[in-house]
């Protein structure tokens, strides 16, 4: 299975979330130290907000934050929240697609199990297993917000 750049952006930012549940992020500062872009993030964020999963507050001080705690969240959830709109194959989409396999497959099958499997799996694991602390401090200047360190982007 492979997940879209989408939901691995909101799972990072859930992740650092989580690490440190009680404070409020940025969108410019997870955008940051993840090195993605802002305006993904924006959309990210928005989505995430209307599943439940973070609240947002504007303005001033503004920025979001965990919605629930990070142990009443699964993975699952978040992802099946995110990927329902992607088929994993073009038969799984709603109009069926257009594979000429379709009668008389057996593969679908299969992958429907391993899709059941993956999405088990993630059910099992709570955000809160996931937490990505916050960068260690180096220096005088780590004391602000621009001391965010860059995590590589996926490949």
């Amino acid at each position: 299975m492979r997940l879209t750049a989408f939901t691995d952006y909101a799972l990072r930012a859930l992740m650092r979330l989580a690490g440190e549940p009680g404070r409020t992020f940025t969108t410019d500062e997870i955008a940051r130290e993840f090195d993605i872009s802002r305006n993904h993030l924006t959309k990210v964020v928005r989505q995430l907000a209307e599943g439940g999963f973070v609240a947002t507050h504007r303005g001033a001080g503004g920025g979001f934050r965990l919605a629930r705690s990070a142990g009443s969240i699964t993975l699952g959830e978040v992802v099946r929240l995110l990927e329902a709109r992607h088929a994993i194959v073009e038969c799984f989409r709603a109009d069926g697609g257009g594979c000429v396999l379709t009668p008389r497959c057996r593969l679908k099958g299969k992958l429907a199990l391993a899709a059941r499997a993956f999405i088990s799996e993630l059910d099992r694991t709570t955000l809160a297993e996931c937490a990505y602390p916050a960068p260690p401090a180096r220096g005088p200047a780590a004391a602000g917000p621009t001391a965010a360190r860059r995590v590589p982007r996926p490949k």
